[in-house]
């Protein structure tokens, strides 16, 4: 299977239902609740608009009218993202793939034959130091459970490398290492598209919807250059 293609179709930039991501979760994440709460929500937001204080503005769903709601009604309307399991193991698993790949493309640069394979490494490199920074920031504000950190098997994940093939990518040269890296790299991104995938179909978070779909663009944008390059 084509993971690139399969994950473009199903969940690149893909929001699950109810979920809006961005600046407009404050008002988009309305629609779901603007039956029951419409009167009490409109009366609210008119005594705001009175008051000559902010009001936001709720579109409503096909054939509905839009509902006016204060500030204080649209923040209670907003539903939970807490992280689940889904986004801890994603968050800590994704900052070791990443760590790999940074590996990997250190080596590049004294290695590699190839001008298109040494920029493809610096690509990488340039776009995952930044990433690892900011899940690393996440776990800082959402420290996972003592339960899901243990245990947890690095090398099992999709698309890593072993030990033995990093020191055959070590020891290589020349030609040989651009194929073998191109082969490597190429294999790591789609485990990195896998477990993307699998944040986004089970995550919570719209911070970790955001980095995965951040994940799924870049390196499937890069899979298609080495690819192009193999």
């Amino acid at each position: 299977m084509d993971m690139t293609k399969d994950l473009r179709g199903r969940n690149a930039l893909r929001t699950r239902p109810g979920r809006i991501t961005g600046t407009v979760v404050a008002v988009g994440l309305l629609l779901a609740l603007a039956g029951c709460q419409e009167g009490r929500g409109s009366s609210a937001a008119k005594a705001g608009a009175d008051d000559g204080g902010p009001v936001v503005i709720a579109p409503g769903r096909p054939g509905e009218k839009a509902r006016t709601l204060s500030p204080g009604q649209a923040a209670k309307e907003q539903p939970d993202d807490s992280p689940n399991a889904a986004d801890h193991a994603y968050v800590q698993g994704m900052i070791e793939h990443h760590r790999q790949a940074l590996t990997m493309s250190a080596l590049a640069p004294d290695r590699a034959a190839a001008e298109g394979v040494k920029r493809i490494a610096e690509r990488i490199a340039a776009a995952q130091k930044p990433e690892i920074g900011a899940m690393e920031g996440w776990l800082s504000r959402y420290p996972a459970p003592a339960a899901g950190s243990a245990g947890h098997d690095h090398g099992a994940m999709p698309g890593m490398a072993t030990e033995q093939q990093l020191q055959e990518l070590a020891q290589a040269r020349g030609a040989d290492f651009d194929r073998l890296f191109l082969k490597l790299m190429t294999a790591h991104h789609a485990g990195a598209l896998t477990m993307a995938g699998e944040a986004l179909a089970d995550g919570n978070n719209v911070t970790v919807e955001e980095m995965a779909n951040e994940v799924v663009a870049t390196q499937t944008a890069e899979m298609a250059r080495m690819r192009a390059m193999g």
